[in-house]
Order: C-alpha cells, then structure tokens, then sequence
C-alpha cells in the first residue's frame, strides 16, 4: 500500500507528517528546526527521500536546509544567492526607487527528472538554479532583468517569487509567478522571460489592465493538462486554457464584497468583488475540479463569517460547491496562506492545508469530509505533500 508524507513548514520549526494509504491515522515528527521560520519544504518527484528546506530567521538570516533521508536528518547546504551583475533598483512600496536586496527563499521547486536540480524563487523576486544537490546557487537574471523589472513593487508581503510550475514535457517551459508584479513564462529554460497577464484586471492599481502589477496570490495546474493554469489572484480566481496567453475570471459563485479603494484626490474606487484569496490547488485526477479557500479582503484575511469553507469546482472554475464536513463552522478566524495547499497522488486524491492558528486538515475523499491531522502547530507557512511506494 502506497504511503503519504506531507511536510509542513510553520514560523517555529517544520513538521513531517506521515501515514499509510487509508489517511486515517498520522504520526508526527517534530519540530525539526525549532524556532526558525520554515517558509517552503519539498520532495523531489526523482527521489522522494531527497528533501530541501528554506530556513530563515530575522536575526541570523537565510539558511537552505538538505535532507537524504526523508527528514531524518539534515545537513546545511550552500545559501550564497548573489544576483548576477550590478542588481540595480526595482519599486518601493511608495513608487520610488529601491535597491534589489536578497532577504529569503519562499519556494523550492525541485527538477522532474534530477534531484540534484532545483529552482529557488526568492524575495527580492528572482528565480535561482542549483545543479549540485545545492551547493552552489546561480540567478537566471533573464528573468529579474526583463524590461519591466525596474517597476516591480513589494505587495503587503514583500516582493516574493512565490510560484514555480514545471512544465511536465517540454523542459523549456516554465511559469512563475510573484507579487505583486504577476505572472511570467519562459520557453527556453529561463534565459528569457515574457508577462502573461493579458486578461487581468486589478482594480486597486493605477492602470487596472496593465502588463506588470498585479498582485498574483498563487498559481497551479494539473500535470495531464500542463497549458491549463489556474490563479488565485489578490481578487478573482482566473483560468488559462493556453499556456497563460490570456485569462478569464471563474470567480463564478464564489463569496464576495464590496471593497473601497481611497484615492488621493477625489471620491474612492467602489467595488463589488469576488474571490480573495491566496491558495490554489488542483485534483490529481480530475483537471477541472479545483480548490480554493475565500478569505475576508485586505487587512482582515480571516473566513467570511467565521466558518472555514474550502470551495471546490468541478468544471474548472465559475459553479463552487462549499465544502464544510468536519471544519469549523463557528468563531474561526484563521487564514490559510498561498503554499499552504497540497493534494496527493492516491485515488480518491487526498488534500492537505494548514492554517495560521496551527492546524493541519486532511481529506481523504477529495474534499467531501475533512478531519485536522494535528491542531496546536505553530503558524503553517507551506504544505507539500508526497506520495510515496
């Protein structure tokens, strides 16, 4: 019987939960790391034994974590990440200029084919390469130098590369995605890079269908269908059904408010919106069925009236079904945030996600019922899970 390993990253440590086929009962091991922030753990599809770690801690900095085993142990690797040439300025938060400064790695996206190769997206936005297991790290600067990049600003998170999908196929093709610049490909193993955010509408920025400022939450796709991508966006869910070329809203039913955008002279933006969110992820098995959780805009980021609902579409988006069975239904105030998702590989797909108030959830029926494989977590940061012979 196949077995689970879903690897979770919290502000105190990272979490390895494992379990047979059934998902019914889960040992846990931990805090491996305690006290640092553990922005991203994952496997690598070629050895699932072979696992990285983005360890980061305000006051002794980035470390890139390494393990052979499973998480049994772990050895320091490399955590050089220089950009390449003089790194020049990008956008401040207030429109000025501000310098390129590398704070820590948000996302690791190990090769299909070589566990010795993995992408690193970090902030300040940029796409890293290690060919070496991670003992040394190279910049694809095509990517960070592109034309637009000097426009580049921070959202509320900072200036974060924070999604890399590997396009299972054509080695060339790769998406990423960074807030809150947007959604970018490369079909030349990235050496250049192009915008795809034709089909966006921000309403909160100046020019709200422009090619670069979006505010782009997360992006996912399935491997069967790779040029169908799906965005949870800062507002609005949107699909791509060639490759990120151009988007539509699927928002569809999903819950929504009206929002107010003040503006510095003049009456404020008003906005009936649809679909805040920040995590996004999609059915191992079934390429149009898709899962979200909405959140409270803005400030708040909490479940619309307290009740913690992941909304799950059946026909890739526009018609979302709440799903509640065995998640809390009352005075829950939690947020789930953008790598905090994973779904297995097993029939019925298992989904995972954590949330800021420590817990873990497990569905085992893709979706249908949920039960919390662990509750008084530190905050989750990211979710990863691994199905294992």
């Amino acid at each position: 019987m196949s077995k689970v390993r879903v690897l979770v990253g919290t502000r105190k440590g990272a979490f390895i939960l494992t379990s047979d086929g059934k998902r019914e009962k889960w040992d846990i091991s931990g805090p491996h790391f305690p006290g640092w922030e553990m922005y991203h753990l994952k496997g690598s599809p070629a050895d699932p034994n072979r696992l990285y770690a983005s360890q980061s801690s305000g006051w002794f900095g980035q470390l890139v974590q390494r393990s052979n085993d499973g998480g049994q142990t772990w050895e320091p690797v490399d955590n050089k990440f220089a950009y390449e040439g003089t790194p020049g300025t990008h956008q401040w938060y207030d429109g000025t200029p501000h310098p390129w400064e590398f704070k820590r790695v948000w996302h690791f996206e190990p090769s299909l084919t070589d566990p010795d190769t993995v992408y690193a997206g970090i902030e300040d936005a940029a796409i890293f390469r290690t060919t070496d297991g991670g003992k040394s790290w190279q910049e694809l600067p095509g990517l960070r130098c592109h034309s637009t990049g000097n426009r580049w600003q921070p959202g509320a998170g900072g200036l974060c590369l924070h999604s890399i999908l590997l396009h299972p196929t054509d080695p060339g093709r790769m998406y990423i995605a960074i807030s809150a610049a947007g959604a970018f490909r490369t079909d030349d193993g990235g050496q250049n890079w192009r915008p795809i955010n034709k089909g966006l509408r921000s309403n909160y920025i100046p020019d709200p269908t422009a090619e670069i400022g979006h505010c782009v939450h997360h992006i996912a796709m399935n491997a069967s269908r790779p040029e169908v991508l799906f965005m949870q966006k800062h507002w609005d869910v949107m699909r791509s059904d060639n490759g990120g070329e151009s988007w539509t809203d699927v928002s569809g039913n999903l819950p929504g408010e009206h929002v107010s955008y003040p503006e510095k002279t003049g009456p404020p933006r008003e906005f009936d919106l649809k679909g805040f969110g920040f995590v996004i992820d999609v059915n191992a098995h079934e390429p149009d069925t898709v899962y979200v959780v909405p959140i409270k805009s803005d400030s708040q980021h909490f479940p619309p009236d307290g009740k913690l609902r992941v909304f799950r579409s059946r026909t890739g988006g526009n018609e979302w079904e709440p799903l509640s069975k065995g998640l809390p239904q009352a005075n829950c105030y939690v947020n789930v945030l953008r790598d905090a998702m994973s779904v297995d590989s097993l029939d019925k797909c298992g989904i995972y996600f954590g949330t800021t108030g420590g817990q873990v959830y497990a569905s085992a029926d893709a979706g249908d019922t949920w039960a919390p494989i662990v509750h008084d977590l530190p905050g989750v940061l990211s979710v990863e899970a691994q199905t294992l012979p």
